[in-house]
């Protein structure tokens, strides 16, 4: 089943992010390969697609895992976690309808 993974960030989270991406994006490129990824990417603070200083305010990820335990401890060990990047994680069910 698809859970959805959505992090908020704190405030100022632009240098903890850039501290800890290559090993965020090396383990969201793990579930990638193993086709278990629909979508990942973060919120913009602003409506654009580079908002500068402004940074960025979360995250969204959907991929398949075998439970909602399993979801909730790969967000867990979510290298943007140790970092301090969020302030708050929200794991759920995902039903995927369209596409």
């Amino acid at each position: 089943m698809f859970y959805a993974i959505m992090s908020e960030d704190v405030s100022n989270s632009q240098e903890k992010r850039k501290s800890a991406r290559a090993d965020h994006i090396a383990r969201l490129n793990a579930l990638k390969d193993a086709g278990r990824l629909l979508l990942a990417g973060p919120h913009p603070a602003t409506d654009s697609e580079d908002p500068g200083a402004a940074g960025m305010t979360g995250s969204l990820v959907v991929a398949e895992f075998d439970s909602l335990d399993s979801a909730r401890e790969w967000a867990d060990a979510d290298p943007y976690v140790a970092a301090g990047v969020y302030a708050k994680v929200v794991v759920k069910p995902f039903k995927r309808v369209l596409p």
